[in-house]
This record gives structure tokens, C-alpha cells and sequence, in this order.
């Protein structure tokens, strides 16, 4: 079971009215719908944060190996503490 929780949010005037105004049924439906909404924006979002996070990772990736680091210079550099 979702558990849900109250938050609130600022619309307009009119929003307000018709939300108030309608039925128990409408107002539920709105809810999933909002809900739906944000949960979508937050995942995409997530996504997007994600995809430039690993495109940079690539680039730099890159271009250390076109300037010459190897796996075995990598390895030296984590290692230097030891």
C-alpha cells in the first residue's frame, strides 16, 4: 500500500475555487494526476542528471586515455598512499 502525505501547494485563485468545489471523486482523480505529474518531472529529472553525469565521466575518460594514462598509471596514482 502507498502511503501518502499531505503537502501544499500555491495555485491560482480559480484553482483553488474549482478544486474546493468539486466532488470527493474529482478531487481524487486531481490528485493522482498531480501526483503523477510530479513524480514523473522528478524521475526525469533524475534520469537526465544521471545521463550528463556518465556523458562526463566519458569525456573525461577519454580524453585522460588520449593523453596517456593507462590502467596500470591509474592504478599507481589510487595506490600512491599505500
Amino acid at each position: 500500500m502507498i502511503t501518502k502525505e499531505e503537502i501544499t501547494i500555491k495555485v491560482p485563485s480559480e484553482v483553488a475555487e474549482a478544486y474546493r468545489n468539486a466532488t470527493e471523486e474529482e478531487r481524487e482523480q486531481l490528485e493522482l494526476k498531480i501526483a503523477a505529474i510530479m513524480q514523473f518531472q522528478f524521475t526525469t529529472k533524475r534520469r537526465e542528471s544521471i545521463a550528463r553525469l556518465r556523458n562526463t565521466m566519458d569525456k573525461a575518460s577519454f580524453e585522460a586515455q588520449e593523453r596517456g594514462l593507462t590502467h596500470e598509471i591509474l592504478k599507481s596514482l589510487l595506490n600512491d598512499d599505500e
